[in-house]
C-alpha cells in the first residue's frame, strides 16, 4: 500500500513539486508507524509524590434535584491521611478466586489490590498483572461508601470474620462481608460478592435502622486514581489514560485529566442509565449500575495528581426496624470486546480502536473467529491479511496495472528527460503527450487505493488495542505477539519485502526521489526494530502478497507490450 499510494502522489504534473511530494509520503508513512509504536509504548508518566489532605478523602456531597446539597457526613468527622501521602492501612483481607487475586482493607473496606491471574506483568512474565494497588505515588484502588449522619465511609474502620478467603472447587461465588457500627443505632454490613469465571464483583451495603429515627442515606462507588496530563510526542499521539463516562443520552465519553484540572466538564451529572469506567491500556475498571436506578456522576481533583471519579446511588430512606439495601457491580478486568459487550450496553467502546472503530471493530471479530479455527493469533493474522488482499484484489490490481504500464514507459520517460534535459515544462508537456498516446493514465491506480487506506490503518489499531495479542506466542522464537522481535528477524524480512516492492516499481525520474524510495526500506525496517511483531507480521506478509501480485501483473503488462510474434514469454 505504501508503494501505491507513493507511486499516485509522485506522478504530478509538475516535477519540481514531486521532490516535496516524495518526502510528504516519507513523513506521512513514518507518521502512521510512529503513531502506533507510541500507542503502543508510550509510558505512563510517574507522578510525584502527593500529599493526601482533607481533599483526599472528602466524601461526595449528592445534590438534590434542586441543585442544593443534601445532608452528607460532615467532612470534619473525617480522619486526614498522614503527610507521607500513603493511604491508612488496617488489616488485610485477601480473596483468590479463579481469575484474580484480590486484597480489601478494613480502613474503609477499600479494594486495594488486585491481581489478574490469566495476564502476566509486562516487565516480569512470571508474576501475575497488578492492576490495583495502594503505594505511593502510583495509587490505583477502588473506594466506596455511605454518606449520611453517622454513616461509614472510606476513611472508617470495618471488622471482618476472617483474613482469606478462596472460592471453593463446585462453588460459584464468594461472599466476604465487612462490619462496621454506625451511629444512631445503625448497623452496616459492607459486601463483596466474587463470581467464578468473570471479573465483576459485586458490592453491597445492607443498612439496619436499629434507631428511632429514619435515616436517609446515599451510596458512593469511586476510582482514586494517581494521573496527569498525558505526554505527548512531537505529532500529539499519547495513551488515553482517565476516565470515561457512558449514557444512553451522551453515548461514550473520555474524560482527560487535564480536562478535570481545567473544569471542561460535558458529561450529564445525573441520569437513569449509564456506567463509569477508569481506562488504560488493555484494562478498564468500570462501576456499573443497575439500570433505571437514579445515579449521580461526579470526577474531581482531591491532590496534586490525584483524582477521583465515581457514581452516587440513592439508598432511600430507612424506617427504625427496617433494613436498607443498594448494590452496584465492578468489572475490574481486560478490555474483551465480546465479554464487555455482554456485561452492559457500551462497555465495548472502551477499547480504543482509534477514530475508525466502526472499521476496526468488525474487523476484530473476523480476526478471533480465525482465531477460533486456527487457535494461533500469528496464524489468525497471516489468514486476516490474505482475507483481506482477496477482498480488495480487483482494486489493488488496478492500480497494480497502473505502475506496470508506467514501468513499460520508462525507457521513454528516460529518453525524455535526456532530449529536454533542464527544461521541465516541455518535459512535462512531453510526457502528457506520452499518456496521452499510449493510453496511460499515471493516476489511475489512486483512487482504488484511497478506498483501501481505513480498512488497513484500522487493522493496524486493531493489533494494537486486542488485549488477546498481548503475550499471546506465534511460533519460534516469537514468544510475543505485542512485543517487539527479540532477534529482529521479522522487521529485518520486512524491510526486505519493502526493498523488493521498489525494485518491481518504475524508478522514478527524479534523483532525489529516487535515493527516498531507496532508502525507505531501511529507515522503515529500524523503525520496525520496536514495532510489535504481530503488526510486523501483518505488514510482512501483506507485501509478500504484494509482491506475488505486482510481479504477476508486471509480467502480463510487459508481455502485451512485447511486438507480436517476437516469440518472447
Amino acid at each position: 500500500m505504501r508503494v501505491v499510494l507513493t507511486q499516485c502522489l509522485k506522478l504530478s504534473k509538475n516535477m519540481e513539486t514531486q521532490r516535496l511530494v516524495a518526502l510528504f509520503v516519507f513523513f506521512f508513512s513514518g507518521f502512521l508507524l510512529w503513531t502506533a509504536w507510541q500507542k503502543q509504548h508510550t509510558p505512563l508518566p510517574a507522578p510525584t509524590a502527593t500529599t493526601q489532605s482533607g481533599g483526599a478523602n472528602t466524601v461526595p456531597v449528592p445534590t438534590s434535584s434542586n441543585g442544593s446539597a443534601r445532608s452528607s457526613t460532615p467532612a470534619t468527622t473525617i480522619s486526614a491521611a498522614p503527610a507521607s501521602g500513603q493511604l491508612l492501612r488496617g488489616e488485610r483481607i485477601r480473596v483468590a478466586t479463579d481469575l484474580i487475586v484480590a486484597e480489601i482493607d478494613t480502613n474503609g473496606g477499600d479494594l486495594r489490590q488486585i491481581e489478574l491471574i490469566k495476564h502476566k506483568a509486562s516487565e516480569n512474565k512470571t508474576h501475575n498483572l497488578t492492576l490495583f494497588n495502594d503505594n505511593t505515588p502510583q495509587i490505583y484502588v477502588a473506594q466506596s461508601g455511605l454518606i449520611g449522619v453517622g454513616l461509614p465511609n472510606h476513611k472508617s474502620l470495618f471488622k471482618a470474620d476472617a483474613g482469606l478467603y478462596e472460592l471453593q472447587q463446585g462453588k460459584d461465588s464468594l461472599i466476604v462481608k465487612l462490619f462496621s457500627q454506625g451511629e444512631d443505632g445503625a448497623n452496616v454490613v459492607k459486601q463483596y460478592t466474587f463470581h467464578r469465571s468473570t471479573y465483576v464483583i459485586d458490592i453491597t451495603f445492607e443498612i439496619e435502622n436499629k434507631g428511632a429515627a429514619a435515616i436517609t442515606a446515599d451510596a458512593y462507588f469511586q476510582f482514586l486514581r494517581f494521573g496527569e496530563a498525558p505526554s505527548t510526542n512531537p505529532f500529539g499521539i499519547s495513551t488515553f489514560v482517565g476516565p470515561a463516562i457512558y449514557t444512553e443520552e451522551k453515548k461514550f465519553q473520555k474524560i482527560g485529566f487535564p480536562d478535570i484540572d481545567k473544569g471542561k466538564l460535558e458529561y450529564p451529572q445525573k441520569s437513569k442509565d449509564g456506567w463509569l469506567a477508569m481506562l488504560q491500556h488493555y484494562f478498564v475498571a468500570a462501576w456499573l449500575p443497575k439500570n433505571g436506578v437514579e445515579r449521580e456522576f461526579f470526577t474531581k481533583k482531591v491532590a496534586e495528581k490525584l483524582y477521583t471519579a465515581g457514581v452516587v446511588v440513592a439508598v432511600g430512606q430507612i424506617a427504625p426496624d427496617t433494613t436498607g439495601r443498594v448494590s452496584v457491580p465492578l468489572y475490574v478486568g481486560p478490555q474483551e470486546g465480546d465479554n464487555l459487550a455482554k456485561l452492559v450496553p457500551g462497555l465495548d467502546l472502551t477499547i480504543d480502536y482509534g477514530w475508525l472503530t466502526i472499521i476496526a471493530s468488525p474487523l476484530f471479530k473476523v480476526l478471533s473467529y480465525i482465531h477460533s479455527w486456527l487457535g494461533n493469533w500469528g496464524l489468525a493474522i497471516i489468514a486476516l491479511t490474505v482475507l483481506i488482499k482477496l477482498l480488495f484484489f480487483p482494486l489493488s490490481a488496478a492500480s497494480y496495472k497502473s505502475m506496470a504500464k508506467m514501468k513499460v514507459l520508462g525507457p521513454k520517460l528516460q529518453k525524455l528527460k535526456e532530449q529536454y534535459g533542464e527544461d521541465k515544462q516541455k518535459m512535462n508537456q512531453a510526457m502528457m503527450e506520452l499518456y496521452k498516446t499510449e493510453k496511460v493514465n499515471p493516476l489511475g491506480g489512486c483512487l482504488p487505493i484511497v478506498i483501501q487506506i481505513p480498512v488497513f490503518i484500522s487493522l493496524y489499531w486493531v493489533l494494537l488495542a486486542a488485549v488477546e495479542l498481548r503475550h499471546a506466542p506465534f511460533f519460534g522464537w516469537i514468544k510475543d505477539l505485542s512485543a517487539a522481535d527479540p532477534f529482529y528477524i521479522l522487521p529485518v524480512l520486512m524491510g526486505a519485502t519493502m526493498f523488493l516492492q521498489t525494485k518491481l516499481n518504475p524508478t522514478p525520474p527524479d534523483p532525489i526521489q529516487a535515493k527516498i524510495m531507496l532508502y525507505m526500506p531501511l529507515v522503515f525496517s529500524v523503525m520496525f526494530l520496536w514495532f510489535p511483531a504481530g503488526l510486523v507480521l501483518y505488514w510482512t506478509v501483506n507485501n509478500l502478497l504484494s509482491i506475488w501480485q505486482q510481479w504477476q501483473i508486471n509480467r502480463m503488462t510487459e508481455q502485451a507490450a512485447l511486438p507480436k510474434g517476437s516469440g518472447k514469454r
